[in-house]
């Protein structure tokens, strides 16, 4: 199979299901965005030195190609067998690992400046790349149908991603800086 198809060259893509959009269409921003999110978080799983942290890590990004996929079918047509469903026990997954960070943390009583450290900061840049994925999926939900569930997940994935860049400030040793307006 070839990488190229040169289908592509009008500036239109195809849904799994054949119907064909312009790369600038909605839908097609929002299975993008998350791709482009699957990739930060791969960086943040190679960055990581806890075995435990990478098989969570790769767990999601299992989840975040399941979600593109779904986007990335045709809403007009039922969902193919091959791709899985979110579910409900997905978003639960990452409510009890930020309930688990959470443990080990202190209570965050303001807000704090991402950075510190690289991977401290990935975790920020896909946090952020995670909040606009959501925006642009609820964006798409108001012209078409997006399962709720896929909003639910990307909006609880951001809460684990600076939740994660939490945990690793602290594992690191790095001091969270406190943001202070100056007025």
């Amino acid at each position: 199979m070839k990488i190229y198809t040169k289908t592509g060259d009008d500036g239109t893509t195809a849904l799994y299901g054949g119907r064909r959009l312009l790369k600038s269409d909605l839908r097609i921003d929002s299975y993008g965005t998350v791709d482009e999110l699957n990739s930060h978080v791969g960086l943040l799983r190679d960055q990581s030195s806890s075995d435990e942290d990478k098989a969570f890590l790769l767990e999601i990004q299992d989840k975040l190609f399941t979600l593109g996929s779904i986007l990335a079918s045709n809403p007009d047509k039922e969902k193919p067998k091959s791709i899985p469903d979110i579910l409900p026990a997905d978003i639960e997954k990452l409510e009890k690992e930020i309930d688990a960070i959470n443990e080990i943390l202190e209570p965050l009583q303001y807000f704090i400046l991402p950075g510190g450290h690289a991977n401290i900061s990935q975790s920020h840049i896909a946090r952020c790349v995670c909040r606009r994925s959501e925006r642009i999926c609820v964006a798409l939900s108001q012209v078409e149908q997006v399962d709720s569930l896929i909003i639910k997940y990307l909006n609880r994935l951001s809460d684990y991603l600076f939740t994660y860049s939490r945990k690793l400030a602290k594992l690191l040793n790095v001091k969270e800086l406190k943001w202070e307006a100056k007025l």
